[in-house]
């Protein structure tokens, strides 16, 4: 069964960027040195919280191991 556990343990390093002026990247480097992205933006770059972008950029990044790990584990 995969847990939550089981995503976080495959992750080695976690890095954010902030591209233009909204918009918010997160890149996961896994254990075998694979890397996922996952991104977050906003409507008006006004509206740009980058602690906000990071947190949907990373569940996106995540989601994305999620699908990785769920196909390896069926």
């Amino acid at each position: 069964m995969l847990t939550e556990k089981n995503i976080t343990d495959q992750i080695q390093k976690v890095e954010y960027s902030k591209l233009w002026e909204k918009t918010a990247v997160c890149l996961i480097t896994l254990k075998n040195w694979f890397e996922i992205v996952g991104t977050s933006a906003c409507m008006k770059k006004e509206s740009y919280d980058q602690e906000i972008g990071n947190k949907f950029a990373y569940e996106k990044a995540v989601d994305k191991i999620r699908e990785l790990e769920g196909y390896k584990n069926s």
